[in-house]
């Protein structure tokens, strides 16, 4: 069993702070400034260009994908890291769409991040010749998949509402009709164990920088299936993904397996950060994160419908149906967002209505889920958030 006072020990939360929002934003692992000085004073500072041989820093973007792989059930060695999500999703759907060339549809939910939306919209632009997006409510998918889908792009927890899908009934569903699937892990990654490989998924996409705490513009990863890893070809062809980067050659060859999606130089200084932080992961039991996070879930939904009542839970009640966050409803979310910061809980708002926490059993417990009811109840029983300076949105929501 994972000693989760121990692991709350070993981030930096500001004294007084109860912070609800590592599903947008992970906090400091304290060991993670001096990971990083090492990286920058012993490897780039005292080695300089040859750290990248001394230091392995070319092997770093497999490596540390191994380490995430554990975390998504997925095999060794068909992770890889490096750029953003956003890039990753695009390198998905190009190779996804080439390999099943005689269909032109993308399968989405209109609860995906519209990120992912963008650019599948803006691939789609790029291909023309009848390549659409197709998108449905999200508890609409299964039935929407038929024989016109080329492959579906779903983010497996809806980043508003926390609604979990059903990974293996989807990418079964997709396979059945001929379709290719791809996950969006940016909200599954280190909020419980997923399982790529037993259910059967072809592409996987994830950020780094929410659950997995590598710091703001962490790099993302992306997840190749075996059956897949010879045949993908990567849209983005980079020169860290050619078989041989420095042959320097004309000719773009790809790299075997996963390492060809890998597009430009690797962000050394975040992976080191990351670093940091999977040596935390490794000692988590990831049966054990679950339970302790949907207990901590369960006693906030009670707290609040408790204490609460014009906060509308947007979040479903069934443990299988969701994800590491909370979400309530109401007109006034941000205000009231703006209030709990105030008061010391870190949560964040989405539009047009979603109060979202974060559950993270690593540095949050009972004790913090108890003391952030209490404050969220009087700022909702005696109407503080109804205050001029609240109601005055910032650029990041």
């Amino acid at each position: 069993m994972t000693d989760f006072a121990a692991t709350k020990a070993q981030f930096h939360l500001p004294e007084g702070m109860i912070y609800l929002d590592g599903n947008s934003l992970g906090p400091l692992p304290r060991a993670t400034a001096a990971r990083v000085a090492q990286t920058v004073t012993a490897e780039w500072g005292d080695m300089l260009i040859t750290a990248w041989n001394k230091a392995q820093w070319m092997d770093k973007p497999m490596r540390v994908g191994d380490r995430i792989a554990r975390l998504i059930g997925a095999e060794a060695g068909h992770v890889v890291m490096g750029d953003t999500l956003s890039i990753k999703v695009y390198q998905a759907l190009a190779s996804c769409l080439e390999m099943n060339p005689t269909r032109k549809v993308i399968l989405s939910d209109t609860g995906n991040f519209p990120s992912d939306l963008y650019m599948a919209e803006g691939l789609c632009r790029t291909l023309g010749n009848g390549y659409t997006l197709k998108t449905v409510a999200p508890e609409d998918v299964l039935d929407a998949i038929d024989d016109t889908i080329a492959v579906t792009m779903i983010t497996e927890v809806d980043y508003r509402t926390g609604r979990r899908h059903d990974m293996a009934a989807i990418t079964a569903r997709a396979h059945q009709h001929g379709a290719l699937t791809i996950w969006d892990l940016a909200h599954s990654a280190g909020a419980f164990q997923v399982e790529l490989a037993k259910c059967n998924v072809d592409f996987a996409v994830g950020c780094t920088y929410k659950y997995l705490n590598s710091g703001p513009g962490g790099p993302a990863f992306i997840y190749v299936a075996p059956r897949h890893a010879e045949v993908a070809r990567p849209a983005l062809s980079g020169w860290q993904g050619h078989a041989a980067p420095f042959a320097f050659d004309l000719d773009y060859r790809p790299a075997t397996g996963a390492e060809r999606m890998r597009v430009g130089t690797p962000p050394i200084l975040q992976l080191a950060a990351l670093e940091a932080s999977l040596d935390i992961w490794d000692s988590v039991d990831m049966g054990a994160l679950r339970k302790t996070a949907l207990a901590l879930q369960d006693q906030f939904i009670a707290g609040i419908e408790a204490a609460c009542p014009t906060l509308t839970l947007a979040t479903p009640r069934a443990h299988q149906e969701r994800g590491s966050q909370v979400s309530f409803r109401h007109p006034e979310g941000y205000a009231i967002m703006q209030a709990m910061i105030a008061r010391g809980v870190i949560g964040d708002f989405r539009a047009p209505d979603i109060i979202r926490c974060g559950f993270i059993p690593l540095f949050i417990d009972a004790s913090d889920v108890a003391k952030a009811v209490e404050i969220i109840a009087d700022i909702m029983q005696n109407n503080l958030w109804d205050r001029p300076e609240y109601k005055t949105r910032a650029k990041v929501t």
